[in-house]
């Protein structure tokens, strides 16, 4: 546990040199990638040229000449190589809460249809249920919560443990993060996925943690609708679009509710009745977003330069052997530095971790806060989540392989045993409570 073994550890690592893609600036250890991505290098210059050159000066003529036009299809084929999807499956385009608002409306309409014809028997005539986890993303709780109301459902919220048993034939959609943003706890798609299809329900997985942090297979998992955001893992800049993924069998068969012309079939005849785009495409809305396509662009191409250190298998396997390794590491370090102050609210287990580490004080006292605002101070970045009846104050910490060193892991175990010894978390400063977490 010296500095010199995580030293020797960079040292020995293929992927150290994909830190250089980045800005970080000096003095920071980042452990927030998890809440929004750094900076690419790539990214100042190439938004730079759409700005002054493919806006100044082609103007309109870029939409073509530029490549503008097919950019959410382009980019949501690079997604796809992360998440287990082909080509021609993904798109980026609007937010995950725009995106979760079509995919979940397209979920009820089939399922609403498949009621209609009988061919879900007369199980399928009640569905009237989506399930979520009560963890889950407040976002996601809000927009079902909304939608199942305009439409005759209920939104059931439940723990993971009670996700087997929940699976009734009155559920119409399960609606699931794949990684939870607050503990870490990662979901087995596939098995779940096979649960809810045996009870006749669709799934909904929001990838916001997933995508850039862990493998992800959409299609081997026989998933049916995904989304997920492009600022955390995927280093997209703030506000980046988020992508939608549908399975083959359902892109085709709905309308999504946002119905707007970049998703009609030929949004140039400019006729008044709309005619849905074919398969995926009809996922997209208004006028895409360029100049942020083109930062998002630059963000999911530093992710898939680790596919160069993979022996084939993509970027995300060489991504995931590190992501564990830096966080099995900081978890070892902590509890040996740290014996007796955290409980670990992560789970220990590989096949069910993320790409973050998740620490509640073990008095259950009032300190997370705090302590996190103390080592922001010291260049330590992490964030806190509030808990709640059933949910203790978290300390964040997010591990991003792509730019975070063993050493950087380290430094900040020794920062924050320098804020607990010294209490410096109990200056007046750190406890005052700011807009942002």
């Amino acid at each position: 546990m010296t500095l010199d073994h995580y030293k020797r550890l960079d040292a020995q690592n293929p992927l150290a040199g994909l830190r250089d893609q980045f800005f970080l600036p000096e003095g920071v250890i980042y452990l927030d990638g998890n809440s929004l991505g750094v900076l690419p290098r790539s990214a100042p210059a190439r938004i730079a040229e759409v700005v002054a050159k493919e806006w100044g000066e082609g103007l309109i003529r870029s939409w073509n000449t530029a490549g503008w036009f097919d950019l959410p299809q382009r980019l949501g084929d690079k997604v796809a190589r992360l998440i287990g999807a082909a080509p021609g499956e993904v798109v980026c385009t609007d937010s995950t809460s725009v995106n979760l608002y079509k995919v979940l409306a397209a979920a009820l309409n089939l399922v609403r249809q498949a009621g209609e014809a009988g061919e879900a028997g007369e199980a399928g005539a009640r569905r009237r249920i989506v399930i979520s986890e009560r963890s889950n993303f407040p976002t996601d709780l809000y927009i079902a919560e909304s939608i199942c109301r305009e439409r005759g459902f209920t939104l059931k919220l439940i723990d993971a443990s009670e996700l087997p048993a929940a699976l009734t034939d009155e559920v119409a959609v399960l609606m699931l993060t794949h990684v939870n943003y607050r503990t870490g706890a990662m979901h087995d798609m596939k098995s779940v996925t096979a649960a809810a299809h045996a009870a006749g329900a669709l799934t909904v997985w929001d990838l916001a943690h997933s995508a850039g942090a862990v493998p992800v297979a959409l299609n081997d998992s026989n998933a049916d609708f995904a989304i997920g955001c492009g600022y955390k893992y995927l280093n997209g800049g703030p506000g980046a679009p988020a992508f939608v993924w549908v399975h083959t069998r359902h892109a085709g068969q709905f309308e999504q509710p946002l119905s707007g012309w970049w998703g009609h079939a030929a949004p140039f005849e400019f006729s008044p009745n709309y005619r849905p785009a074919p398969g995926i495409a009809r996922y997209l809305c208004g006028t895409q977003p360029i100049v942020a396509l083109a930062g998002l662009e630059c963000g999911l191409d530093s992710v898939l330069a680790a596919e160069a250190f993979s022996d084939g298998q993509g970027s995300m396997a060489a991504l995931r052997t590190k992501s564990l390794a830096l966080t099995d590491a900081f978890i070892a370090l902590v509890e040996a530095r740290c014996a007796g102050r955290f409980n670990l609210v992560t789970p220990r287990d590989h096949a069910r971790r993320g790409s973050q580490v998740c620490l509640a004080l073990s008095d259950g006292g009032p300190g997370a806060y705090a302590i996190v605002q103390a080592l922001i101070a010291r260049g330590v970045i992490g964030d806190f989540r509030a808990g709640d009846t059933q949910m203790p104050d978290i300390l964040r910490f997010g591990f991003t392989p792509l730019y975070l060193s063993f050493e950087d892991v380290w430094h900040s175990v020794e920062h924050l045993v320098q804020v607990l010894d010294g209490e410096e978390w109990k200056r007046l400063e750190f406890n005052q409570k700011q807009a942002v977490t």
